[in-house]
């Protein structure tokens, strides 16, 4: 089952098919290339925000500046241990079908009122490139991703001033958020929870209970990491 909620509350609830009818669905923004300037303007604008990882040879500058491990290493220790898990008892264990299977629980949460500064922080403390975003009774009404804070033609100019700079991330979260947005209950079926990540290039979906309130995240990671995790893969075309 999906929802939809926005500011205003919930908007819709009701199977895919209705939900695709009745709400469209709005695709997650892209982030564009950018000049060298507008890289050194933003470095250090983030900088005290962006826990930069130690330097490796050949890592490439904007992963490093994302504060994301960059890496072509460790693909046969990957595949060893998934030959490894495949090849475990499976003994007691189901196929995964349902987002409570695979969800995170207990997820980093926004509120709408907070400054796209301190969501910044927030975020890269959390190690996250997306939260569900809540109204002050904890009632779900967007998500802020990082592509939605990282694009060029909503951040300030390289050439405008501090006092500038300063307002522009003083924004309140609910300013800069997606919304309406698009959730799912812990029931609902990974596959159709897919299409719906497909269709809207959302890297995740907030999981909420009967009365808006966010129970947790399900992301491409969580979809991922139950992938290597709980093989052998069952895939159909």
């Amino acid at each position: 089952m999906f929802a939809v909620y926005g500011t205003s509350g919930q908007i819709f609830v009701g199977p895919l098919e209705e939900m695709r009818r009745v709400v469209p669905l709005r695709r997650a923004a892209a982030i564009r290339a950018h000049d060298g300037q507008f890289d050194r303007a933003l470095d250090a604008a983030l900088a005290p925000y962006v826990q930069h990882p130690p330097a490796q040879p050949g890592a490439h500058a904007p992963a490093q500046r994302l504060g994301l491990a960059a890496t072509h290493s460790g693909g046969a220790e990957a595949l060893q241990a998934y030959g490894m898990v495949q090849r475990a008892p499976q003994d007691g264990r189901q196929p995964l079908q349902r987002v409570g299977e695979v969800m995170t629980h207990r997820p980093l949460c926004l509120r709408a009122g907070y400054s796209l500064r301190e969501a910044w922080r927030q975020l890269a403390e959390a190690g996250y490139g997306q939260a569900p975003v809540t109204n002050s009774d904890g009632i779900l009404v967007g998500l802020l991703t990082r592509a939605e804070l990282l694009q060029p033609e909503r951040l300030p100019h390289p050439d405008q001033n501090p006092v500038e700079w300063h307002a522009s991330w003083a924004q309140p979260v609910s300013s800069w958020m997606l919304s309406p947005v698009p959730s799912v209950d812990e029931h609902t079926d990974l596959r159709r929870l897919a299409e719906v990540m497909l269709e809207t290039a959302l890297p995740g979906l907030p999981v909420v209970d009967a009365r808006g309130h966010v129970d947790g995240f399900v992301s491409r990671t969580d979809v991922l990491r139950a992938i290597i995790h709980d093989p052998p893969l069952d895939l159909w075309s």
